[in-house]
């Protein structure tokens, strides 16, 4: 089995598929899983979607899901990123460097590894391995679901460290926007609109929610970028910022939103209400099966397909999210069998 995922994941890191142009690697994917006995594979766009011959109507529903996008190659890569590389590091394990590998390849050949291995389970088990993931593209499992309605709970592949993930904190951008008018620096006049926009920051770093998570924590928020101005001596009229907020099950987005714009002077315009914080349900029989596999918890703070799950769920996988992003991305070969074992150790302890 070892082998087989190796191999698998050495052609998955090995084919290009930067969000938006999966199309090669949803093809390896199909073409991989109806190679394999007892399983259907079919797409959906660039998702990849599996079943069980053995699946039967009426059961409880498992989901498995992982992605097969990746981000653009990060600056800074002294490796081809597409060219994938087995070789031991200075403690002598075996690491396999490429593009995806660690996020989030070796979720995806692991998932599938224990897809395929597990039988006769009292619930069926449905693998979607989505497009889209890292850009929250529509096309992407959003664009999935609604044809497999009544889903019981899903466990999310990404690079955890192999500990288990039962909530994650929601992400929130907002751009702002200050306007004023213009005038010569030279003269003082005019209305500086970038120190309209110093003025909202100010209010917007010292601002605090009153409401604190019991299991996420506070919401944290940060502004990360400014731009104003175009020449020296002209008092910029206008000015744009942007504000990251890492958000908890404490508020709603929209709640979100509508305080910070009571706050602040300027205009305040959310990207999108919809990449929500998410919890496991207190009591879930996943987090049974979790406590009895003996696994560690935590509250994730990067988002994931979680956000758009209609379930109950946690994220778990093989490969560490410190890795993800990063030139040189690799995983650990070891971390392929371990995650296949960890699934389906959790998978046959979930009595739903």
């Amino acid at each position: 089995m070892k082998a087989n995922m190796t191999d698998l994941l050495c052609r998955l890191t090995g084919t290009p598929s930067v969000s938006g142009s999966e199309d090669k690697t949803a093809t390896l994917l199909t073409d991989y899983l109806n190679a394999t006995s007892k399983v259907r594979a079919e797409r959906i766009g660039n998702n990849v979607i599996a079943r069980k011959e053995s699946y039967v109507a009426g059961f409880p529903t498992v989901l498995l899901c992982s992605h097969h996008d990746t981000v653009a190659p990060a600056a800074g890569y002294t490796r081809d990123p597409f060219v994938p590389v087995i070789e031991k590091d200075a403690e002598g394990r075996t690491r396999l460097y490429g593009l995806g590998s660690n996020d989030a390849g070796g979720a995806v050949v692991s998932m599938i590894h224990a897809f395929c291995d597990l039988e006769d389970l009292p619930f069926n088990l449905l693998l979607i391995l989505a497009a889209g993931e890292e850009t929250s593209a529509p096309e992407g499992i959003a664009s999935v679901l609604p044809n497999f309605p009544g889903i019981s709970c899903a466990i999310v592949g990404e690079p955890t460290g192999l500990q288990a993930a039962v909530g994650e904190k929601g992400l929130l951008v907002l751009d702002g926007y200050t306007t004023g008018h213009s005038g010569h620096a030279a003269r003082n006049d005019g209305v500086n609109a970038l120190y309209a926009a110093l003025d909202d920051i100010a209010i917007l770093r010292d601002f605090r929610f009153k409401k604190v998570s019991r299991v996420m924590g506070p919401v944290h928020l940060q502004v990360t970028q400014i731009k104003a101005g175009e020449q020296h001596n002209v008092i910029p009229a206008a000015c744009h910022y942007v504000v990251d907020i890492r958000t908890t099950d404490a508020y709603s987005n929209k709640q979100i939103v509508e305080m910070l714009g009571k706050a602040v002077s300027g205009q305040l315009v959310p990207r999108n209400l919809a990449n929500k914080a998410s919890m496991t349900p207190l009591g879930h029989p996943l987090l049974d099966a979790v406590n009895k596999t003996g696994l560690r918890t935590y509250i994730s703070p990067t988002t994931s397909d979680w956000m758009r799950l209609p379930c109950p769920a946690i994220k778990l996988g093989p490969g560490d999210s410190l890795r993800s992003h990063v030139p040189n991305e690799f995983i650990y070969v070891s971390e392929l069998q371990q995650g296949a074992e960890i699934y389906k150790k959790v998978l046959s302890l979930l009595k739903l």
